[in-house]
């Protein structure tokens, strides 16, 4: 018992600062592909340190989803790998504990991790992400921070276009300046020309003052002569001129209200009753329109006849109810249009054009709103999946890290870096594509959100059992044999004259064997059809457990001939084939399953055009059999 807490404390201690260095590299790489896509946004504002960091903290703790899974996946096949290196996985397989008892302390860490990795998806990271695209959006609205340049227009002061020729570094001075004041509109637009200037920014850093020297100004009075055919200007010239430009310099954060309200900011308990609450309005506004539809006569068109033949004389005039409307009876619009002028057929054609494109337009809106409305319920669903993906992700990639380090056993950071990021590629295009799907509607929200763990499931289970049963995963031999037994390869038979013959043969019982032999593969020539149809490949093929019985008749022929003296004989024994049961002479045994192959045509007829080149190889190799047997009958005759 002391042996295996101490086993499980050298696990803990192997794992856990593996985990701690991978988490925050990684993290720190995430962080860096964050800044690289909104560096724009970033750069030229004139933020201070305290805002750069704060937002810096709240994109790392909202990349952490992301980087989390990944460190696991990294820091289990480094611990593995390096114990599989140094032979401390075969010692502790030798003592008798087996792989899933040396992960048990991990198993039940990783599960902690994945609880808490919940609790963060629900409490912690709705915070964040709001107060991170609060941060966001503010920056994105701050002024730019003031920096002139030569020899271009500066297009950054909300209202004007300012060129400057050449500026002096040491005192400030702007030289040769141009200024387009678009601040009172472009009909209003104005000119100011400078020798020099200089430009400060007010205490208060909402105004800039701009001082010139020698210059002329040209305004636009459009509104002051909006009757007159000319436009007046004004033109003046100036020896000093000060001007006070609004230009709010401070950073101003924005209402987290608004972004807490988004699918961003929510729990789980929030976001279900959102999904509620939008898909009752969604529901209602669709009712709505189909009533509407429904009651709404077609372009506008009723018989008013009809609305008003039971009704009394006297009676007032009134436009008919939507009840009414639906259940008129259609006009009669061929009868109406025929005896009406070409003039007023035109203009009936005109009119019911206009209405059936307005109509059309109306439709369309409404079907744009419920869209609108419908995706806004889809990102709810799609945050709330969320909540749960992440755990189920750290359970994922630790049991693919772990025991794939142990089957590779290699340490360190380069094998295990390789792997991990191919295999987190893979997951982050898929999980991408569910995503993508989902949010699109071509998918249903949760088959989407959890399509990269339903892939990568198997893959983990593949790696557990095969680390547990100690398989050669990545021994290329193993797959050369398998995939021998499965399309099969020729294979030479090799027989030597032996020096010492304990059992002398019996022409007799040589006789005997070889006889029995060719008849068994004359029979089994005869029992399966030389050419064979789809169907009936998939459902019966060529018996395998006959093949197999003949195959051991044919080995037991050659072992028992091999203690021949005769050189002919033995020669001759080597042009027996080795005969082989492939998978492909009957793939299934089970009629179910060849039905599915059938139906699936386009799958499983490339697997029977394989299939019966293999059986057309079989046969020849059956009548060489016989064809041998016969021919080694006088050679064993022989004296």
């Amino acid at each position: 018992m002391l042996g295996i807490k101490r086993l499980y404390t050298f696990m803990l201690k192997s794992f856990l600062p593996l985990f701690v260095m991978t988490f925050f590299i990684c993290l720190f790489i995430v962080l860096m592909q964050f800044v690289w896509r909104y560096i724009d946004d970033l750069v030229g504002k004139g933020l201070g340190v305290e805002v750069l960091g704060e937002l810096f903290f709240y994109a790392a703790l909202t990349m952490i989803p992301m980087a989390l899974p990944l460190a696991i996946l990294l820091a289990s096949l480094m611990t593995f790998g390096n114990l599989g290196e140094h032979f401390e996985l075969t010692a502790m397989k030798a003592a008798g504990i087996s792989l899933l008892r040396v992960m048990r302390p991990l198993i039940i860490l990783i599960t902690l991790i994945a609880i808490g990795a919940f609790f963060f998806q629900n409490n912690v990271l709705p915070i964040a992400q709001t107060k991170m695209w609060t941060l966001m959006f503010s920056i994105r609205q701050s002024s730019p921070e003031l920096e002139i340049p030569e020899g271009v227009f500066y297009d950054q002061i909300p209202g004007y276009n300012l060129y400057v020729e050449s500026k002096d570094r040491q005192s400030g001075t702007l030289h040769n300046i141009m200024i387009y004041d678009m601040s009172k509109g472009f009909d209003n637009a104005g000119i100011i020309l400078a020798d020099s200037g200089r430009l400060a920014m007010m205490e208060d850093k909402t105004h800039l003052f701009l001082r010139l020297w020698q210059g002329e100004s040209f305004d636009n009075l459009k509104e002051a002569g909006r009757s007159m055919t000319n436009v007046p200007y004004r033109r003046e010239t100036f020896s000093l001129k000060d001007i006070l430009v609004p230009f709010d310099a401070n950073f101003n954060r924005l209402d987290e209200e608004g972004m807490r309200n988004q699918y961003v900011g929510k729990n789980i308990a929030e976001l279900a009753v959102a999904i509620d609450s939008l898909t009752l309005r969604t529901d209602s506004i669709g009712r709505a329109y189909g009533r509407d539809l429904v009651s709404t006569p077609y372009l506008g068109l009723y018989n008013e006849a009809d609305t008003s033949q039971n009704a009394p004389k006297s009676a007032p005039r009134r436009l008919p109810s939507e009840q009414t409307i639906a259940n008129l009876p259609p006009l009669n619009v061929d009868s109406l249009f025929a005896g009406a002028s070409s003039a007023a057929q035109s203009g009936y054609l005109r009119q019911a054009l206009n209405k059936a494109n307005y109509k059309k337009q109306e439709h369309e809106f409404r079907g744009l709103v419920i869209k609108d409305e419908r995706k806004l319920i889809r990102r709810h669903d799609i945050e709330l999946q969320k909540k749960f993906t992440l755990s189920f992700a750290c359970l994922i990639f630790f049991f693919i890290g772990a025991p794939l380090g142990a089957i590779i056993r290699k340490g360190g950071l380069g094998m295990p870096l390789v792997i991990s990021v191919l295999l987190f590629i893979f997951y982050y295009i898929i999980d991408n594509t569910g995503y993508k799907m989902a949010r699109d509607g071509h998918i249903l929200v949760w088959a989407g959100i959890w399509l990269s763990s339903v892939v990568l499931l198997p893959l983990g289970i593949f790696f557990t059992y095969k680390a547990v049963r100690d398989s050669a995963v990545f021994n290329r031999d193993a797959y050369l044999i398998f995939f021998r037994k499965l399309i099969g390869s020729n294979q030479a038979r090799h027989i030597e004259m032996k020096e010492v013959i304990m059992d002398d043969v019996s022409s007799d019982e040589a006789t005997e064997k070889l006889q029995e032999l060719a008849a068994a593969a004359s029979e089994y020539l005869q029992s399966t059809p030389a050419k064979i149809g789809f169907v009936r490949y998939w459902l019966h093929g060529y018996p395998r457990s006959k093949l197999r019985q003949l195959s051991a008749k044919v080995e037991e022929t050659v072992s028992y001939l091999s203690n021949s003296r005769s050189n002919m004989v033995i020669n001759k024994l080597m042009d027996y084939p080795m005969l082989r049961s492939l998978w492909l002479y009957h793939p299934t045994n089970y009629a179910p399953l060849a039905w599915c192959a059938i139906i699936l045509f386009p799958i499983s007829f490339p697997i029977y055009l394989v299939g019966r080149n293999q059986l057309s190889k079989l046969r020849a190799e059956i009548a060489t059999v016989e064809k041998v047997s016969d021919q080694l009958q006088p050679l064993v005759n022989e004296p």
